[in-house]
């Protein structure tokens, strides 16, 4: 996640290619961060990238199981055709370092967390240790996520117990099996606690990282789909542009790889097999 530093000219304007004159002030990256897959950071992503390495693999059985939701025919129903994909090694995140009780880790989406580790990573790299001699209020945050989480498709999940409850008394079982068994089925979901709401909110992404490095500009987040990242880049650029902010934190932050983004893009159908 580069963030975007506001820098000023003599003139106030800067030269196209094409000898037009820009109204826009020069805007330098003065960080950058990254996490990928093989990668824990900027570096080595593009190490990776230069040597042409192949990241690729089969679902890790942590993720989901392959035998729950693949089958290579694309018509049969609730089923993924793919079952390969790109992903991050365990890391490991201390949540007192951030402020998060770790009670409230169940409760907090994986982006959420791997975000306030880059946004750190980029932090130390603009700033250069002289974080605390920089005006924090003029520091903003706006990156590109999707509205939807893993944490969130859980949660919605373990609100199906009457649909377990009806099926289960339907096929004719004793009242006190059916609740046994939907106690069993909820015990595999996130149990709801204070916590749990903002820690399945896309746009809290940015709110964290403002709250815990006390940055007091804007921090929102902005979801264009695949073009996330650009949009919260062009809103980056505008907020520099329009002096409200000397610098910010802008890019990208998606997480989600579950077996129910596998369906939605199998189904519509965008996923290579």
């Amino acid at each position: 996640m580069p963030p975007k530093s506001r820098k000023s000219s003599k003139a106030g304007k800067r030269k196209k290619t094409d000898g037009m004159q820009s109204k826009f002030p020069p805007v330098a990256v003065v960080g950058v961060a990254a996490l990928f897959p093989g990668s824990c950071n900027a570096r080595g992503f593009w190490q990776d990238m230069v040597e042409g390495r192949d990241l690729m693999t089969d679902i890790p059985p942590d993720y989901w199981l392959i035998q729950d939701y693949y089958d290579p025919d694309p018509m049969v129903p609730d089923k993924t055709y793919s079952k390969r994909g790109a992903f991050l090694s365990p890391m490991d995140f201390d949540p007192m370092e951030f402020g998060i009780p770790p009670t409230n880790i169940p409760t907090t989406d994986t982006s959420q967390l791997l975000a306030l580790l880059v946004a750190k990573q980029v932090l130390e790299d603009a700033s250069q240790g002289r974080l605390k001699e920089m005006d924090r209020d003029r520091i903003s945050v706006i990156l590109g996520v999707a509205a939807g989480t893993e944490l969130l498709g859980d949660m919605v999940s373990r609100l199906q117990r009457p649909v377990w409850v009806k099926a289960l008394r339907e096929g004719g079982l004793p009242e006190d099996q059916v609740q046994e068994i939907s106690d069993r089925i909820a015990a595999s979901y996130t149990v709801w606690k204070e916590s749990t709401f903002p820690g399945l909110l896309g746009n809290v992404v940015a709110g964290r990282i403002a709250n815990r490095f006390d940055l007091g500009g804007t921090n929102c987040t902005s979801d264009a789909a695949c073009a996330s990242s650009f949009s919260a880049l062009s809103m980056a650029l505008s907020e520099l542009w329009l002096g409200r902010s000397d610098l910010v934190i802008t890019g990208g932050v998606d997480t989600t790889n579950d077996q129910f983004l596998y369906t939605c893009f199998s189904k519509t159908p965008a996923l290579s097999p």
